[in-house]
């Protein structure tokens, strides 16, 4: 069964933009059809100090892959692009999301899961904090303003409106 998904990439290590387009193969190859692709972003970190910048970039993906098995795949994405995940629970290599944030070469976020609603140890769909994230809302809004979140029952664009969010963001042309 093909279901609709929306990632959010996000890159400040290393050489962001070929980081973005290796993510994007690794998708395609692993995931499924990438149906829709924002422009990118350039935006500050967000929950931690870095001087360097991230690249940003929303994404709508055809894949037959279950939420566990699109969180693996998305795993081993992130690991072949260097992401090193240092979560103290669970220690070096952790397949894990990371306690607290960091610089990094990739990361994949879910957005949503279709309509789905999913609370579990090791996932949470739609992301927890979409809603409260600039740097995520903008890139989404440009390629599904409407789409309603499942949870809050209010489009992207409503979420947008509403996000307290003041970091900065800003659409650049690769």
């Amino acid at each position: 069964m093909q279901n609709s998904v929306f990632l959010l990439l996000g890159s400040n290590q290393g050489d962001r933009e070929n980081n973005l387009f290796r993510a994007c193969s690794g998708i395609k190859q692993n995931i499924g059809n990438i149906l829709n692709i924002s422009s990118v972003y350039e935006t500050e970190p967000w929950g931690f100090e870095d001087s360097t910048l991230f690249y940003n970039q929303a994404l709508e993906v055809e894949t037959n892959l279950s939420p566990e098995e699109l969180l693996n795949a998305i795993h081993r994405i992130e690991n072949e692009l260097g992401r090193i995940r240092q979560d103290p629970e669970c220690g070096p290599g952790c397949l894990y999301p990371a306690v607290t944030y960091s610089s990094r070469t990739m990361d994949i976020d879910i957005l949503f899961f279709g309509s789905m609603i999913l609370f579990t140890e090791k996932l949470m769909i739609p992301h927890p904090r979409l809603h409260e994230r600039r740097f995520t809302l903008l890139p989404l809004e440009e390629i599904c303003p409407g789409y309603i979140h499942p949870v809050y029952r209010k489009s992207v664009s409503e979420l947008l409106l509403q996000c307290l969010d003041r970091g900065e963001v800003k659409r650049i042309s690769l």
